[in-house]
């Protein structure tokens, strides 16, 4: 047992016994101050308030842990691509940082398992996994410094999941991708959005993605956002050879 957990074990409770071991377990190394990781987990919800009436929950720390997590995936890809411009640079690191890949992370570690809230885990939308990720790279950082975040970072991030050759040929949007390429192209393009709720009476809506006049694909989903990229998805396999080839 090190120092640092002999010296908190006699004086934690049970809980936070629990919530040491677990970051423990999640870190890779052991934290000084438990509280930075309480806060990286304090939903806006729970309404705490610090001495000074300064609200207490994640979303300082999410900001801050996005500067680190965007600082460390910097500077990987400057070293790891020599040849990369400023514009190709930045396009990796997008992808890296994507929400889509946040809040990936944030589900494989479970973070919403050690949320407080007074909001049910159910009613969060899938953002509150990246955001946690995010907050707690925050709380390492005031906890531990860069260089922790940086060793977290490249256990959690860049070693399993940062393969610059694979990443080259991975598509952010596809909507983004079909708008340049019909308008490259002169093709008129037009996203069709209507309701299509469940019998279950949760909300849906419908996508009928139209180009030059004749519909391409069609797709549904629990945003107007998803389903049009879902959409757009399929319209991109329709067209890949014409729009890899343009």
């Amino acid at each position: 047992m090190s120092l640092i957990r002999k010296i908190f074990s006699k004086s934690r409770s049970l809980e936070d016994g629990i919530f040491f071991d677990s970051m423990s377990e999640i870190l890779g190394f052991v934290p000084i101050n438990l509280d930075y990781f309480k806060k990286a987990f304090t939903h806006r919800s729970s309404n705490k308030q610090d001495g000074n009436g300064n609200a207490i929950n994640y979303e300082r720390l999410e900001f801050l842990g996005d500067a680190m997590l965007s600082s460390v995936i910097a500077a990987h890809l400057f070293n790891k691509a020599p040849a990369g411009d400023e514009g190709y640079l930045t396009k990796m690191r997008s992808k890296i940082v994507s929400r889509e890949h946040l809040n990936e992370l944030g589900k494989d570690l479970n973070l919403v398992g050690f949320v407080e809230s007074k909001v049910p885990v159910q009613h969060f939308g899938d953002n509150i996994h990246g955001n946690l990720f995010e907050s707690l790279i925050g709380a390492i950082y005031l906890d531990r410094g860069y260089d922790y975040c940086e060793k977290f970072i490249q256990k959690r991030v860049i070693i399993p999941y940062v393969d610059i050759a694979r990443l080259e040929g991975k598509v952010i949007s596809y909507k983004s991708l079909l708008i340049e390429w019909c308008q490259k192209e002169k093709k008129q393009f037009h996203y069709d959005i209507f309701e299509d709720n469940g019998i279950d009476g949760q909300r849906f809506f419908g996508v009928k993605l139209s180009i030059d006049e004749k519909v391409i694909a069609k797709a549904r989903a629990t945003s107007k956002k998803k389903a049009e990229e879902k959409a757009s998805q399929r319209a991109y396999f329709a067209f890949q050879k014409k729009i890899d080839n343009k």
